[in-house]
């Protein structure tokens, strides 16, 4: 899992890129990751997603693959980003009442699903590969957490932009996680 970097505070959640600093970072990861023998690099539709791991798709000599169902929660109806001030409360309520969602925007538990929809069918057509997820802070707390209850809204607050952690499943049983960035 590659959390994006660091992107623009305003703009529509679908088109912000990345900051200075962000395109930097992309840099690094794909740094940590060129070892790591990838097969293969997915993400969510977002562009900010994209740019972030799309350097480690060209050092593998392959396209990042995209799916629609790895984009971020959605929030609010609106589809921009929403400030601090609104986004932490919002994230409070949302993960001790999982299925609480604004009107227009989804819960917890709704963006749960359909992103592990995508992972469990990743694991399947991609078994025994080593993919990297292309992805963004609450809805990869969401899928970790599917696996593992101590991915929770503590975890997500310690995160960075980017971030990275390396998953091991044995069948689709999360069987270790270790964090690449920072470490």
């Amino acid at each position: 899992m590659v959390r994006h970097g660091e992107s623009p505070k305003k703009g529509d959640e679908r088109t912000r890129g990345l900051t200075e600093k962000g395109v930097l970072d992309t840099e690094r990861i794909t740094s940590i990751l060129k070892n790591e023998e990838i097969d293969g690099v997915v993400s969510s539709p977002y562009i900010r997603s994209i740019l972030t791991v799309e350097k480690i798709a060209e050092h593998i000599g392959q396209d990042v693959l995209v799916f629609e169902d790895l984009k971020e929660r959605v929030f609010s109806a609106n589809h921009n980003r929403l400030s601090d001030t609104e986004l932490n409360p919002l994230l409070e309520k949302s993960f001790s009442e999982p299925n609480f969602a604004l009107e227009g925007g989804e819960s917890n538990a709704d963006c749960q699903n359909r992103a592990i929809k995508v992972l469990n069918e990743l694991m399947t057509t991609f078994r025994g590969k080593r993919l990297v997820l292309g992805t963004h802070g609450a809805v990869m707390t969401l899928m970790m957490g599917y696996f593992d209850k101590n991915y929770d809204l503590n975890f997500l607050h310690r995160t960075s932009k980017p971030d990275i952690y390396k998953m091991e499943f044995k069948e689709h049983e999360l069987v270790n996680v270790q964090r690449l960035w920072g470490s």
